[in-house]
C-alpha cells in the first residue's frame, strides 16, 4: 500500500440554481484574455442537453479516455504512441469551433456612429476571432433551461442510451443543472496522451497541470480527455486546463468557482488513496462495477495503518487530520451519497456528485400528494424510471441501484428532518429503513444543509505562511497570454497591487483581503467601485457630505 494524498471535489445538485456566477468568476479570473475566448474551466450544463462541447459524451466519436483490451489491460481509446504518432500532424478527432462556439462581441460603435435614420440603430455580433460580422447560434450553454426540449432531447448521448425503453413525452420530462470542471483524475487519460510530457499530475495533491515550457500544442491531450476540459489556445498555441486555482489551494483557500456559488453547493477537501490499486480498480471487468472500485482505493484516514503509510511518504500530521476531517471523504465513503461523473470511462475522476432528488419530489407535489412524505419518496423513486436511468447514465454506469440508494437516503433525511423542524417526535424507523442512525443523518444534513464555511472547505496549507511585507516579484502565471499578464487576479483588483499576482505572495494578498482597512487607499491608489472593493473598510467619498462633518 503507497498512500498519496488528493484534493478532491463534491458538488450537491440539489441545490444548484443555474446561475452560472462560477463559471463567470473563474473566467474573470482565469481565461478572460485572448485565445481564450471560448473557453470555460468551469460550465453549468442543462440536463437533459447536449452539453459543451456538444456532444462531449460520445466517445464512439470523440475516443477519449479508457478502454479494457482483452487481456484486461487498459489503453487508450485513442490509440497508443504508434497511432498518435502517424497522424501527430493532423489530428482529426477534435471538437471544432462549432462544437463549442464561436465567441462573438458587439459593435456597440454603431449606437453611436450610425447615420440619422428611420430606425434605431443597433450593435450587431462580430466575432472575436475574425472580428467579422456573424450571427449567433449556438454557445457554451444555449440550451440553458431547455431540458428535455425536441430540439436537445435527440441529441443528449447519455439519453440515447436508454431512450429505447423510455418513452420520453415533453410534459413527463424533467430538468436538472450540472457544473462541471476539470476532474483531477487518478487515471488521467490527458496525461497519458501528451506526447511532449507536458502534462503531469502533482504528486503532493493530484492536481493536473500544463506545463506551459513543454506544451507543443500536438492537441492530443484534448482528444485524450474524454470530459474535453483541456483547451486550446490558438493564440498562444498552449494547452490550457482547470488549475483547481491551486495558487489558492496552496494558501488553504477554496476555488473561485467554490468561493462565489451562489448556492453553496460546493465542497472541497483531501483524501487518502491506494495508488497501487488505482490501475487494478480502474481496469475492473465490468463496468458497473467501477464506482465501487473508485470507492475502495479511498483510504480510511482514520485507520492506523493508513496513518503510518501516509506519514512514511512525507505526508505531514497537518494534512492527515485535513483527510480526517475532510467533507468530501464523508459524502464518498461515510454517508455513500456522491457518485462519480461517468466512470466508465476509467480515469478514475475526483470531482464526485450528489444527484438531486428534486425531479422526484416535484413529481409527487404535482400529482397533489405530501412532496416530503418518506412513503410517498420511495414509491415515487420506483416509479419514475426516467430520472433513475438517466442519472445511472452519469454517474454510475448505468446501473440503477447506487443511484436509488443514494436517492432513497436523501428522501430519509429530508423526512426526518421535517419532523424536527416542526417539532413533532422524530422517526427512528426513517433512517434505518436506508441502514442509517439517526445521528448520521442528522450530521448528514448538518453537512449537506447548514454546513459553515470551515466545514464544506477543509483545505491544509502547502506551505508555513510568511511574515511581515512581502515584495511582490514576478508572476509564474505570466507567460504570454497568460492570467499573470493582467492586474485582476483570484483575489479581485483592490486585493492585490498594479504588478501581477504571484503564486509566492498569496499568503500576503491573503492577510491584505482579510484585513479590516482599505486594500486600496492612499498608499496603493486604486479605483474602488463595487467591481474591485473587497468589502473591506469605506472607500473615500463612499458617503457623501463626510468630509464635512
Amino acid at each position: 500500500m503507497k498512500v498519496m494524498a488528493q484534493m478532491a471535489m463534491v458538488m450537491n445538485l440539489d441545490k444548484c440554481i443555474g446561475c452560472h456566477t462560477c463559471s463567470v468568476t473563474c473566467k474573470q479570473a482565469w481565461t478572460n484574455r485572448a485565445g481564450t475566448e471560448y473557453v470555460w474551466f468551469n460550465n453549468v450544463e442543462t440536463r437533459p442537453g447536449v452539453g459543451y462541447p456538444r456532444t462531449y459524451e460520445d466517445q464512439e466519436r470523440w475516443r477519449g479516455g479508457w478502454i479494457r483490451d482483452r487481456k484486461g489491460r487498459l489503453r487508450l481509446r485513442d490509440g497508443g504512441r504508434l497511432a498518435k504518432l502517424a497522424r501527430i500532424f493532423s489530428n482529426p478527432k477534435l471538437p471544432s469551433i462549432d462544437d463549442y462556439y464561436e465567441p462573438w462581441t458587439y459593435d456597440y460603435e454603431n449606437l453611436t456612429s450610425a447615420p440619422l435614420g428611420e430606425h434605431i440603430p443597433v450593435a450587431p455580433p462580430r466575432s472575436l476571432i475574425t472580428g467579422e460580422p456573424m450571427k449567433v447560434s449556438w454557445s457554451a450553454n444555449w440550451d440553458d433551461d431547455l431540458g428535455g426540449s425536441p430540439e436537445i432531447v435527440p441529441h443528449d448521448p447519455v439519453l440515447a442510451k436508454v431512450n429505447e425503453e423510455i418513452k420520453l413525452e415533453l410534459e413527463e420530462t424533467f430538468m436538472f443543472y450540472l457544473p462541471r470542471i476539470c476532474e483531477h483524475c487518478l487515471n488521467p487519460s490527458c496525461v497519458a496522451s501528451c506526447p511532449s510530457g507536458a502534462m503531469y499530475k502533482r504528486s503532493e495533491d493530484g492536481i493536473v497541470l500544463v506545463d506551459q515550457d513543454k506544451c507543443r500544442g500536438w492537441r492530443m491531450c484534448v482528444s485524450g480527455c474524454p470530459y474535453k476540459k483541456v483547451y486550446f489556445n490558438h493564440k498562444t498555441g498552449k494547452a490550457e486546463k482547470c488549475t483547481l486555482c491551486y495558487p489558492r489551494i496552496e494558501v488553504g483557500l477554496p476555488t473561485v468557482c467554490s468561493e462565489t456559488c451562489v448556492g453553496r453547493l460546493r465542497y472541497l477537501g483531501l483524501v487518502l488513496y491506494d495508488v497501487d490499486r488505482v490501475a487494478e480498480a480502474a481496469s475492473v471487468p465490468d463496468e458497473k462495477d467501477l464506482y465501487d472500485a473508485h470507492r475502495q482505493i479511498l483510504l480510511d484516514p482514520n485507520d492506523p495503518k493508513v496513518i503510518a503509510g501516509a506519514r512514511a511518504e512525507g505526508i505531514s500530521d497537518e494534512w492527515i487530520e485535513a483527510a480526517q476531517r475532510s467533507p468530501v471523504y464523508a459524502l464518498i465513503n461515510t454517508y455513500k451519497v456522491a457518485l462519480p461523473l461517468h466512470p466508465e470511462y476509467r480515469t478514475v475522476p475526483m470531482v464526485w456528485y450528489i444527484p438531486p432528488l428534486s425531479p422526484v419530489v416535484d413529481a409527487v407535489s404535482r400529482a397533489g400528494r405530501d412532496g416530503e412524505d418518506v412513503g410517498n419518496l420511495f414509491g415515487a423513486l420506483e416509479s419514475l424510471r426516467i430520472p433513475l436511468e438517466y442519472l445511472a447514465g452519469l454517474f454510475t454506469a448505468g446501473d440503477t441501484k447506487p443511484v436509488e440508494a443514494v436517492l432513497r437516503k436523501l428522501a430519509a433525511m429530508r423526512s426526518y428532518m421535517r419532523d424536527i423542524n416542526l417539532g413533532r417526535e422524530t422517526q427512528p424507523h426513517i433512517p434505518a429503513a436506508v441502514g442509517m442512525t439517526e445521528e448520521q443523518i442528522y450530521e448528514m444534513y448538518r453537512l449537506l444543509a447548514i454546513a459553515k464555511y470551515e466545514d464544506r472547505y477543509v483545505i491544509p496549507t502547502a506551505y508555513a505562511p510568511s511574515h511581515g511585507n512581502l515584495e511582490e516579484p514576478g508572476c509564474s502565471l505570466d507567460f504570454d497570454g497568460g492570467p499573470g499578464m493582467y492586474e485582476s487576479g483570484p483575489f479581485g483588483e483592490a486585493s492585490g497591487g498594479p504588478v501581477p499576482i504571484a503564486v509566492e505572495t498569496f499568503h500576503a494578498l491573503r492577510n491584505r483581503q482579510t484585513t479590516e482597512g482599505m486594500a486600496a487607499n492612499s498608499a496603493r491608489p486604486s479605483r474602488v467601485n463595487l467591481l474591485n472593493w473587497d468589502g473591506r473598510g469605506v472607500p473615500t467619498g463612499m458617503f457623501p457630505g463626510e468630509e464635512r462633518e
